[in-house]
């Protein structure tokens, strides 16, 4: 049987998914060129023309998670009203939302990303990106510079949380969603 031949785009999106699945399945320590190249059915070569190394491997797929993340919030913010809680809501069920979709698997990614500086840059730059976004979006309801450094901070770190608790199962998800929307709100309201 003749292998259909995928654009550089579609096998790269493949070779992502592929990875995902392998993390899901063994752990992201069992993530290597070698076994993706195994598990997608192709040569190791193609593998490294995607790919130069493991850890850029493992920024692609961060990379690709936060894609995901701000696709949702955006989406999330096209049917919330423009207010406090319309955008906390927001906020709260895309973040809580995407680390549902992802899974378990994204925490071995995560932790992967921070054993090595030039992976936690990726991963900085990411939540920085991330973090400004939605502090534009919150500035309205506070002063002209928007929710402070150490305010998104805590909000990010209780998403962070939040999120992770209810991957667990520890949470249901509208807790999780619920109490960081709260949080939002709260620490939006003291600025």
């Amino acid at each position: 049987m003749a292998r259909t031949r995928l654009s550089r785009s579609d096998r790269y999106d493949q070779l992502v998914e592929v990875s995902w699945a392998l993390v899901r399945a063994e752990g992201a320590d069992a993530l290597t060129l070698g076994r993706l190249a195994e598990h997608a059915g192709v040569a190791k070569p193609v593998v490294y023309s995607h790919f130069g190394s493991r850890a850029e491997l493992l920024a692609a797929l961060f990379t690709e998670f936060d894609g995901r993340q701000a696709a949702m919030l955006e989406a999330s913010l096209d049917t919330a009203p423009a207010t406090l809680d319309g955008r906390a809501n927001a906020i709260a069920n895309s973040y809580v939302g995407c680390a549902l979709a992802q899974g378990r698997e994204l925490t071995g990614v995560l932790a992967a990303l921070e054993g090595s500086p030039e992976l936690e840059q990726v991963k900085r730059a990411a939540e920085h990106a991330y973090s400004e976004r939605c502090r534009e979006l919150l500035q309205p309801f506070t002063g002209p510079a928007g929710p402070s450094a150490p305010s998104l901070t805590a909000i990010f770190g209780a998403a962070d949380g939040l999120s992770h608790a209810a991957v667990s199962g520890a949470l249901a998800p509208e807790e999780a969603t619920g109490e960081l929307a709260q949080l939002i709100v709260a620490v939006v309201g003291k600025s």
